[in-house]
């Protein structure tokens, strides 16, 4: 029988794992189970904010010595209501959030503790995020960029979670933009250094991460309909006129890609439309000549990805996200620092947690 966090026996709250869901019944108890086994060195709470799941992922989570927080208006789901929603219910000094397919490595929030406490200056701190989930495209493709701020070292943003220092939270106003249906991470990072903070990576495996295991074209178009592609064009909306609105346009590489896209679409039509008008062309002429002006970006694509079937879902995928990048700049926002509606299930904790007897120890 392992003996439970100090926050349950002691009253401390050391650190505080938020776990964001939304039907995850798959895989929400190992994402508790590993979240609780992290917490035995250091002491904490665990904390399922849930988007008013339909599947059983409440009844699986009641199981645990876990605080249950549920949204309770599920028109305002979306990423970045779950970590502020866990937030505004959680107690530690430290504050980590987990999506709910993900496993916590058990050694990982000791480690993280450490290095806070030895860097001041740091407001938060992730580490290797294992991808066990290669068969999308998408997935496939994250592993491939390797980007830098998944490397260890100083990094400027800490995407796929992290330990934040609650301290830094406070001062910034909120955890995570209600508002956001994605890029809550990369708006918290911003943020934090544009209050002259700093994040780092460093070289511990944290997480495993699983995915849903969607084919490619299914997963943008649930994207959309959840308006989860929406993301950069509110993050724009969120940051303009803000301190760190500069920090987001020199940092968030994407964002010039569909600002250019955009432009040269815009620009090229208003021409070929000119051209035709004046030379009494038809409409089908004209259409066609729009469409040849993306030739250089397909060539261009074709080059980097060498594979057909790539390009076809970078293409797709890069004309959906112009169009939601304009999309989400014109969508109404809510006071981020306004505290969420929300109803507790459940708040009692038990005095142990048997890890051993777990299916998933």
């Amino acid at each position: 029988m392992t003996k439970a966090p100090l926050s349950q026996t002691e009253g401390a709250c050391r650190v505080s794992i938020i776990i964001k869901a939304l039907n995850e019944e798959k895989r929400i108890a190992r994402a508790i189970e590993s979240s609780l086994r992290a917490l035995e060195r250091v002491g904490g709470e665990v904390i399922l904010a849930d988007s008013c799941s339909t599947d059983q992922t409440i009844e699986i989570a009641k199981r645990y010595p876990i605080k249950i927080v549920q949204l309770a208006n599920p028109a305002e789901r979306c990423c970045g209501v779950g970590p502020q929603l866990g937030y505004q219910h959680s107690c530690g000094d430290y504050v980590y959030i987990l999506d709910g397919d993900m496993d916590l490595r058990a050694d990982f929030i000791d480690q993280a503790v450490q290095f806070l406490d030895a860097h001041p200056n740091v407001a938060g701190v992730g580490g290797r995020v294992v991808e066990h989930n290669l068969d999308s495209l998408e997935y496939k493709a994250r592993v491939e960029r390797n980007a830098h701020h998944m490397s260890a070292g100083p990094v400027d943003r800490l995407d796929m979670g992290g330990l934040y220092r609650r301290a830094a939270i406070d001062e910034v106003g909120y955890f995570s933009d209600r508002n956001l249906h994605s890029y809550e991470e990369f708006d918290l990072a911003i943020r934090l250094r544009a209050s002259g903070w700093e994040l780092a990576r460093v070289a511990a495996d944290a997480v495993d991460h699983f995915g849903h295991d969607t084919p490619p074209y299914q997963l943008l178009y649930r994207r959309w309909k959840t308006k989860y592609i929406y993301g950069v064009g509110e993050i724009v909306h969120a940051s303009f006129g803000k301190p760190h609105f500069k920090l987001l346009i020199k940092q968030l590489r994407e964002l010039k890609l569909y600002f250019f896209i955009i432009a040269w679409t815009i620009s090229f039509c208003l021409m070929t439309g000119i051209a035709t008008w004046l030379n009494h062309g038809g409409i089908i002429l004209g259409l066609l000549t729009c469409l040849l002006s993306f030739l250089p970006i397909v060539v261009v694509m074709a080059i980097r990805k060498r594979s057909p079937s790539k390009v076809a879902y970078a293409m797709t995928s890069l004309l959906a996200h112009c169009v939601a990048l304009v999309r989400g700049v014109l969508v109404p926002r809510k006071d981020p620092a306004h505290r969420i509606d929300s109803t507790v299930i459940k708040n009692n904790r038990l005095e142990t947690f048997d890890s051993a007897s777990s299916p998933y120890a």
